[in-house]
């Protein structure tokens, strides 16, 4: 397929009506969860903390979440280097940005948009869909590293001081079986590489039965070629080690957001507890809106409540609706200017 033929799909993969209503109907359900959300705490209670915000940490909010998004793009660039994809970072860039918009405004985006993500790099760039998506799924793994890390201190912090309400509770079990599922599901899926193709191909043996676009072989085809592209990206250690370290800066940028929303309202929060309320609210972002919404203020607005008493529920909300502007909103913003830009250079 050309990169015209490339472009003219991502963009036909959004025209259309029932996907455009899906997004459509996403984000409207979202913001009524917010409206109602805001009516709990006081929507007065949240105007008067946001009367004395102060621009400034917003725009150095925005711009921490930019640099954390240049951040993974960089290691991304270094993965794909591994198996043999070359692209421009001034390139690379865009269609990552173009990538993190498509994730952002898809219902369920959050929980699963590595082969969405895998397929606008594979229409942007020569990368071919295996090798795309082999990168994409090694640097999310590289990026769990420094989130599971960063969550492991920030709970260590709670419990050295002997503060873990029980809201929290739940939220630090549950990162806990993510940190023990996500590598226990990693090994498996390495480690019995047959038995994963097996049951891929029975579970799509109906589909591949109704069309003639896909066949059995093809799809053996797929996952193998996968499978090689991940074994070139284990091979070398030295440039996995390179990326990491842009998957960490990514991730201090990233959470940072917070603790200047914070500094807007001038309600500054402790910035270790920072290190445990992005990673917990993060797993909010799996709820079935675009970007997570509603879910993720929702738990902040409960972390904060939990964990910085003096905060006022109003407060709590301001806050995270400052912190959503500038590491959700923002990016939205510059994706969708992305992705336009990667439609138009075609």
């Amino acid at each position: 397929m050309t990169r015209e033929n490339g472009a003219a799909a991502l963009y036909d993969q959004f025209a259309e009506r029932q996907t455009l209503a899906k997004i459509a109907i996403g984000f409207v359900v979202a913001g009524v969860l917010v409206y109602l959300l805001g009516y709990v705490v006081g929507w007065r209670s949240v105007g008067q903390a946001l009367a004395g915000a102060n621009g400034r940490w917003l725009v150095i909010a925005c711009a921490s979440t930019l640099v954390g998004l240049v951040a993974w793009s960089k290691a991304w660039q270094v993965v794909l280097g591994v198996v043999g994809i070359h692209v421009t970072f001034r390139r690379l860039i865009v269609t990552y940005f173009a990538a993190t918009f498509a994730n952002y405004v898809t219902p369920f985006g959050q929980a699963g948009g590595e082969p969405f993500i895998a397929y606008v790099l594979s229409q942007d760039t020569d990368a071919s869909f295996e090798d795309s998506l082999a990168s994409v799924v090694t640097a999310d793994l590289l990026n769990l590293l420094p989130f599971f890390n960063f969550a492991a201190i920030g709970l260590a912090v709670l419990l050295l001081r002997a503060r873990l309400p029980d809201v929290i509770r739940p939220l630090a079990f549950g990162l806990t079986a993510i940190a023990v599922a996500v590598p226990a599901i990693a090994y498996v899926g390495w480690n019995h590489r047959q038995g994963v193709e097996n049951a891929v191909l029975r579970l799509l043996a109906p589909i591949v039965g109704r069309t003639k676009r896909f066949s059995v072989d093809g799809i053996r085809h797929r996952i193998d070629r996968f499978y090689e592209s991940l074994e070139l990206i284990a091979a070398d250690p030295r440039n996995l080690l390179y990326a990491l370290v842009f998957s960490y800066t990514g991730w201090v940028f990233f959470a940072l957001p917070l603790y200047l929303a914070s500094l807007t309202l001038n309600l500054p929060i402790d910035p270790l507890l920072i290190l445990f309320i992005v990673p917990a609210s993060t797993i909010a972002g799996l709820v079935p809106t675009p970007g997570g919404l509603a879910g993720v203020e929702a738990t902040l607005v409960a972390l904060l409540l939990a964990l910085v008493p003096p905060l006022t529920g109003g407060e709590a909300f301001a806050i995270a609706t400052v912190y959503r502007i500038a590491s959700y909103w923002f990016a939205l913003g510059v994706g969708g200017l992305a992705s336009f830009y990667v439609i138009a250079r075609a």
